[in-house]
């Protein structure tokens, strides 16, 4: 159609002076050209709903994907803008603003940042966006803390003072596993292999690995399977009846009750996996090892977990230097 209005107007250009030719291409495109289809434009919640969709096929957790709704849902609230057309200075403001309400910090900030930029980039990947917004809203430089871990001392006063051989099971399995308190609850008598001292989990996007235990978790892992008389498949159940599977929350509130008995602060199963890491490097096991029994899938989630003990730094510039 455009194309044969073109021939019109240039056939008749030598006849008419600028302001006829004007009139007439006024008055085709308004009695020939085609009417526009209207268009039912998609709706911000159904774009978010297809991109946790996409995530959930890619085997993300129900966890990861509830983080992922709440943060976006929370930017549409504010922003009150059709997604295609936000731009990247209002994404800039909505952070800004959303730090000053919430009084939070940058690590918090950034964690935000981060999963909107995921989903602006799976927009742009999908073709719904031409360019992502979040490509020049950059990380957000954080302060690197050296987080704690359970010292040696730490760890025995938390054994000797379990009131239960479940909680020493516990214990024991986080400390020389290193595996995600998730992962813990996750497991069946039957992923346990007792004679090799291994155990089969299940990690994030259900990825499957071996990790490996000591002989103290060995033993106190069947003495807690041999004290229990119900016929639950759970490894890890709870004490009372009907001794349903434990989940996350048990396992949290047990630990932090028991290390404030002992004023130990922030005793958390992710300690135990810190711990575990910085454990293995210090002791000089490779870090690629330590990524594989941890599950990570990129090298520097596993550098952020190793903590440099500062005494080892010295003594190996005593060795090396002095």
């Amino acid at each position: 159609m455009e194309e044969k209005l073109v021939n019109i107007l240039n056939q008749m250009a030598e006849y008419l002076n600028i302001s006829q030719m004007k009139k007439l291409q006024e008055v085709l495109l308004k009695n020939l050209a085609q009417p526009e289809t209207t268009k039912v434009e998609t709706t911000n919640d159904t774009y978010l709903q297809m991109f946790l969709d996409a995530k959930k096929i890619e085997g993300c957790s129900e966890r990861t994907l509830q983080y992922y709704r709440v943060t976006v849902e929370k930017m549409f609230q504010m922003l009150k803008t059709p997604v295609r057309k936000i731009t990247t200075e209002e994404i800039r403001t909505y952070l800004s603003e959303y730090q000053k309400i919430n009084n939070c910090g940058k690590s918090t900030i950034d964690n935000i940042r981060r999963n909107i930029s995921s989903f602006f980039s799976w927009l742009e990947e999908e073709d719904y966006v031409l360019k992502s917004p979040m490509r020049r809203i950059h990380k957000i430089k954080t302060k690197q803390q050296v987080k704690e871990v359970i010292s040696d001392e730490g760890i025995e006063q938390l054994r000797d003072h379990c009131c239960c051989v479940r909680d020493l099971a516990i214990i024991d399995l986080l400390y020389s596993t290193g595996i995600r308190v998730g992962e813990l609850v996750n497991l069946n008598i039957k992923d346990v292999d007792f004679e090799a001292r291994e155990c089969v989990v299940f990690g994030k996007g259900d990825k499957e690995r071996k990790v490996y235990f000591d002989a103290k978790a060995k033993l106190h892992l069947q003495n807690y399977l041999n004290s229990r008389s119900d016929d639950n498949p759970a490894l890890f159940v709870t004490l009372d009846a009907p001794h349903a599977r434990l989940k996350i929350s048990g396992v949290e509130i047990r630990l932090r009750r028991l290390g404030q008995k002992i004023n130990l602060t922030r005793i958390h199963p992710h300690k135990f996996r810190r711990t575990m890491a910085t454990r293995a490097i210090d002791k000089g096991m490779p870090i690629e090892q330590v990524q594989k029994i941890l599950g990570h899938s990129q090298i520097d989630t596993t550098m952020q977990y190793a903590m440099v003990n500062q005494l080892n730094v010295k003594t190996s510039h005593q060795k090396y230097i002095a």
